[in-house]
């Protein structure tokens, strides 16, 4: 097989018309705009073609009929692209800069055909909507499209980018656990991330809305996401479907049509082994919804020209890896990888007999780690010995269901501080102000049809999803109790259950010791409860002063660190108006319960007691009751969080001492405590 190392100059001209354009966006470092037009409808570009790549062919989508596009020759294993009075040898990558790049059209809104003429982008999902008809669906669209984004959701001013993305993907994934929820109460299964994705675009609730090449702001290397519809809403890949994202610019005084990110979900017969090296094979030729059975030779047109094209270019293109992941549910996790370039391309035989095209793609250095991460934490879940630095193998003593490591590999001298591990709570006295529990009759789990006395505390709904992810942050969640009569693998006993997640307990730089976990977690996981000594501060006058290891309800409110001082507010839940219900009322908002509670995790207590503080937490902590005056103090994900990342908490302001805050967050307020 014969690999194409270079352009060939004697390539012989093809007859080409240009495809259609997609108007570009710009990083603010090359000096074109990085947000969207004011007047942009609520989508960002996506390719008119189905999962395979081949042409819709539907007109009444919205889309215009397929454009012609470049008929290439394959000869001997290899293909060639036309050549130009501009393109220029791959050798320039490393003695020259790329060329200057030019959008062809800043109307971030419109798509250019070939014509010049501005044509409107549409969605395909504008036409989803469950459990309606195609005209109360139309009527339901209509209706969000006349108010304005900022009435719905107010994005943060802050000016870090991070805040923005955080806020969309958290705003769509409650919208999304609810939809679930009210599809399961329906007996519906229906796609809700599709529905909470259609209707947070028909709201324009996105962020970096246009074609942006290189670095997305606010997203960074190693960010994981479940659904491709999370990477349309924050900007990172806008197909919904294609696996290549590309626009046509100006380069050079000509148009070009350049990739700007790519998915390797699995569909076709990528090489993906190597943390830093990705064999690409190009879309297209396979059969209709159902990218694994390749029917025809792949052709060099859409995003196999535009991959063909930034070879040439030698432009970087953002690279988001699907990892396979049997708790996801849909078997994968998007994991974005950074920046690559194509290095080298060529034709094959694929497995089923047809030409494909294959691209290397090699990862741009002094990145952070990317891939490399996760499957060493991969290899670690599988031999815990492995793991270099420990220097406690399991400081539970069998207690929990993974071995939880102490990994010291900065100061190897310092040891922790004696307590016992512990997974209960202690109670020096009975707790006042608690529920009085109602037990269930459900014949061996709870399920949303039935009329479980246990969903009917927590307002009719069940807490938890079919997933076992918390639904909707309460006052106060009642799970079943011992009394009840489904068995301990009902879903309305998710905390009770215990670690589920492999952690270690690591030595910080600078902050102590803290926690990080070797899986991913996702957004409403929980992930362990506070434990140690509980203390009721009406029966008990407690003084805490000396004690570092304290948990303590009334201190503890702005707990995403966004609230600002006196508010303690936590928005995590659903937006009700975006179902087109009334908002919820302050009463039974998902403000916590004030259980005037101090817990001391000093002489006992579980890997909980390490946490650290953070003014941007990535968990937050939810009061469970599900023995007879007992509450709990559980913790559950705000946001899908990466392996190897540090879980934290915010303190919140408990006026007793207060401590410089060194947690690096742009919205850090400078102490806590």
């Amino acid at each position: 097989m014969e690999r194409r190392r270079g352009w060939a100059s004697n390539a012989e001209p093809l007859d080409v018309k240009p495809l259609r354009t997609l108007s570009p966006m710009f990083p603010a470092s090359l000096g074109f705009m990085a947000s969207a037009s004011p007047g942009a409808p609520p989508f960002v570009c996506i390719t008119p073609f189905d999962s395979s790549g081949s042409p819709s062919g539907e007109t009444s989508s919205g889309f215009p009929p397929p454009l012609p596009t470049y008929a290439a020759k394959t000869t001997n294993g290899t293909f060639r692209t036309p050549s130009s009075a501009n393109t220029r040898s791959r050798s320039y990558r490393t003695s020259q800069q790329p060329p200057m790049i030019t959008p062809l059209n800043e109307d971030s809104g419109m798509c250019t055909s070939t014509s010049g003429r501005k044509i409107k982008r549409t969605s395909h999902f504008n036409n989803y909507d469950m459990g309606s008809s195609e005209s109360e669906a139309k009527k339901k669209r209509l209706r969000r499209k006349q108010q304005k984004p900022q009435d719905i959701l107010v994005l943060p001013s802050s000016g870090d980018p991070h805040e923005s993305v955080d806020l969309i993907l958290m705003t769509f994934d409650a919208l999304r656990r609810r939809l679930l929820q009210v599809e399961e109460c329906n007996n519906l299964m229906k796609r809700p991330d599709l529905k909470a994705g259609s209707i947070m675009m028909d709201y324009d609730l996105r962020v970096n809305a246009g074609k942006i090449m290189g670095k997305i702001p606010g997203v960074d290397i190693g960010d994981i996401f479940y659904f491709r519809f999370e990477l349309c809403l924050i900007g990172l890949h806008s197909p919904s479907m294609a696996g290549i994202d590309y626009m046509t610019t100006k380069l050079d005084n000509d148009n070009d049509t350049l990739a700007i990110s790519i998915v390797s979900s699995g569909g076709y017969d990528d090489e993906s082994n190597d943390p830093d090296i990705l064999v690409y094979t190009g879309q297209g030729g396979s059969k209709a919804n159902d990218s694994t059975k390749q029917v025809d030779d792949q052709k060099l047109e859409r995003g196999n020209l535009a991959l063909e094209r930034s070879l040439h270019r030698a432009n970087q293109v953002r690279v988001i890896r699907a990892i396979k992941d049997p708790n996801a549910q849909n078997g994968k996790i998007y994991y974005y990888d950074g920046l690559y370039n194509i290095n080298e391309s060529w034709s094959e035989k694929g497995k089923s007999g047809f030409n494909v095209f294959k691209y290397k793609l090699l990862r741009e250095p002094e990145q952070p780690d990317g891939l490399l991460t996760w499957t060493t934490t991969e290899k670690w879940k599988v031999n815990p010995a492995s793991r270099p630095g420990v220097v406690i193998s399991d400081i539970s003593s069998g207690q929990e269901t993974y071995p939880v490591c102490v990994v010291n590999e900065v100061d190897m001298n310092e040891q922790l501080d004696s307590f016992s591990y512990s997974t209960k709570v202690s109670y020096l006295r009975p707790i006042s102000l608690m529920k009085t529990l109602h037990s269930c009759s459900c014949k061996n789990v709870c399920v949303p049809a039935d009329p479980c006395s246990c969903a009917q505390q927590n307002g009719s709904d069940l807490p938890y999803g079919p997933t076992g992810l918390l639904v909707n942050k309460k006052g106060l969640i009642i799970e079943c109790n011992s009394m009840c009569q489904c068995s301990k693998n009902c879903r309305n006993r998710i905390t009770q259950k215990g670690l589920s997640i492999r952690l270690e307990i690591f030595k910080t730089k600078n902050r102590g010791w803290g926690i990080r976990s070797w899986e991913p977690i996702r957004a409403g996981t929980f992930v362990f409860e506070y434990t140690g000594e509980v203390i009721d501060t009406i029966n008990v006058n407690y003084d805490g002063k000396d004690d570092n290891y304290l948990f303590e309800t009334s201190h503890s409110d702005a707990q995403d660190g966004s609230a600002a001082a006196g508010d303690t507010s936590f928005k995590w839940n659903y937006i009700p108006e975006l179902l087109g219900e009334a908002p919820i009322s302050e009463d039974s908002s998902e403000t916590a319960n004030s259980f005037p509670i101090v817990i001391s995790a000093k002489r006992y207590g579980n890997v909980s007691r390490f946490m650290n503080h953070s003014c941007s937490p990535n968990l937050f902590w939810q009061p469970v009751q599900h023995d007879y005056g007992e509450p709990h103090i559980m913790f559950f994900a705000i946001k899908h969080i990466p392996p190897m990342t540090e879980l934290t908490y915010n303190y919140g302001q408990s006026g007793r001492k207060s401590t410089p805050c060194l947690c690096g967050s742009h919205k850090c307020r400078g102490s806590f405590g």
